[in-house]
């Protein structure tokens, strides 16, 4: 991996970590493209690490009042959606290995992402809020992230989407949505962490492709936040889905007819 493919594959992480499109897709998609396959698992590890400093950064205020008050409804609300989650990705963690290095599905995944991104703006909220919020809703939110660990299938995408069913208004969705995501990279990172220790040989990686696409995602998942959270205000988050509809078609034909990247 050279340094210009690291900046790169950062800003891809950075902005589709947090916009509804899909990082995981993103990333597996543009390894293809790029044709990588040394150190791609360390570099995905960091990126996915850097992105967490964008949270920190935008919801800063929550994350130090969660701190301080550990069993207060947010934190629990958080908590009970993680476990669904890592449960689900626990039962299918060798299914989801194989697609993420084959990138079988990427293009049905993406197209699928489209759709839930379609129907969300048709959900009519009943504006519920924090204190609203129940921890029933918190599981099945964290049951729409699980299945959002398919390679392609966004997790914010499906989070949000999940979140608006439930009722909960457009603001707070987005913010659990993206508070809930801090357990999950973290978890991630560990699970991946202990495989690469198994695997020694998979660590190699260019520090400054790595440090440079870690700053990438880092500034580009910030603004991504910021962004996202202004759609979710103002926008329709359909103007996604046609975007992830084209570049799940193009997937699609390649895997079918053209076989240059997969």
């Amino acid at each position: 991996m050279d340094i210009l493919q690291g900046i790169i594959l950062g800003i891809i992480q950075g902005l589709t970590e947090f916009l509804p499109i899909s990082s995981s897709g993103h990333l597996v998609l543009f390894q293809q493209i790029f044709g990588l396959k040394e150190g791609v698992a360390t570099f995905d590890i960091a990126v996915h690490l850097a992105t967490l400093i964008a949270v920190v950064a935008v919801f800063r205020k929550d994350i130090i009042e969660i701190i301080k008050n550990p069993f207060s409804k947010l934190t629990l609300l958080i908590v009970v959606g993680t476990i669904p989650t890592l449960a689900i990705a626990f039962a299918l963690k060798n299914i989801i290995e194989d697609l993420l290095h084959s990138g079988a599905s990427l293009g049905i995944e993406f197209i699928v992402t489209g759709l839930i991104l379609w129907f969300a703006e048709s959900i009519k909220t009943k504006n519920k809020g924090e204190k609203e919020t129940t921890m029933a809703d918190a599981v099945l939110i964290g049951i729409a992230q699980g299945i959002a660990i398919m390679p392609a299938i966004s997790r914010s995408g499906l989070t949000i989407a999940g979140a608006l069913f439930r009722g909960l208004n457009r603001e707070f969705a987005a913010r659990f949505s993206f508070l809930l995501s801090i357990p999950i990279i973290l978890a991630a990172a560990a699970d991946e962490g202990l495989d690469l220790i198994k695997d020694k040989a998979s660590v190699q990686i260019e520090m400054m492709p790595l440090f440079l696409g870690m700053v990438a995602a880092a500034i580009s998942g910030y603004f991504a936040i910021k962004f996202m959270l202004k759609i979710l205000a103002k926008g329709n988050l359909r103007s996604f889905s046609y975007y992830v509809f084209v570049l799940g078609g193009l997937v699609v034909l390649d895997q079918l007819f053209f076989h240059i990247y997969f």
